[in-house]
């Protein structure tokens, strides 16, 4: 017989998964009564939801996760690829107009928030990571400029290298250092980005969508279910 808070061999369940487990139980109890699985994975939306407004951020990662699938694609295959092989062109141009849509839909995404005061309701930390994310995917944007191997990208690295030096940081992000920007472009943003952006999806989920001004706001009131949409609204 297993005791209380005892793992079953054969089952390997447990009579009280709430007691015991040491951290890995800690942090697990913690993310579950932070993001139980109703909140992290909702099968309703608020009424308000329904306006185009709020599609665009849903957008934004979905035009995020082409950009970084084609985005590894070139870099396993290198530069001669995507500039001589048909199959390299096409991906290349995917990658290309996924990258415009994804800061285009961000950037209305960004603004839609801003006009709608999207930090209230202890939203903060949900806006800041959002505006990061903008500021990452500028600086990802630029290193991919860099790193196209034709004549911009040596123009582009020709002018931005003296605007660089001029503030002191040349020597260490050194625009004319293929190798360095490509790292920067292929692993450091891309990772940061992606972190940024998981963090400022579950502070989504955990502090919920961000109602109009003026509406009811589930997470200040402290209703925990949202309003469901009537049938076939989006």
């Amino acid at each position: 017989m297993s005791g209380p808070g005892e793992g079953s061999a054969a089952t390997g369940r447990y009579d009280n998964p709430s007691a015991g487990g040491g951290w890995t139980g800690a942090v697990r109890r913690r993310a579950v009564a932070a993001l139980p699985p109703d909140k992290l994975l909702p099968d309703t939306q608020p009424t308000y939801m329904a306006s185009w407004i709020y599609v665009f951020g849903v957008l934004t990662v979905a035009s995020l996760i082409v950009v970084l699938a084609t985005g590894g694609v070139l870099a396993l295959k290198g530069p001669a690829w995507w500039h001589v092989s048909g199959t390299g062109k096409y991906v290349n141009g995917l990658h290309l107009w996924s990258v415009e849509l994804f800061m285009f839909f961000m950037v209305i995404h960004l603004w839609g928030k801003f006009f709608m005061a999207a930090w209230r309701g202890r939203r903060a930390l949900t806006w800041v990571t959002g505006t990061v994310c903008f500021f990452t995917s500028v600086g990802t944007a630029f290193t991919g400029y860099l790193v196209q191997q034709n004549f911009d990208s040596q123009w582009i690295a020709g002018q931005a290298k003296d605007g660089l030096n001029s503030v002191g940081i040349g020597a260490f992000f050194n625009v004319l250092d293929f190798g360095q920007m490509l790292m920067w472009h292929i692993v450091l943003f891309p990772f940061v980005l992606g972190l940024l952006t998981a963090w400022h999806v579950l502070l989504v989920r955990w502090r919920g969508i961000v109602p109009p001004i003026g509406a009811s706001d589930p997470a200040s009131d402290g209703t925990a279910s949202p309003t469901p949409s009537p049938e076939g609204t989006p």
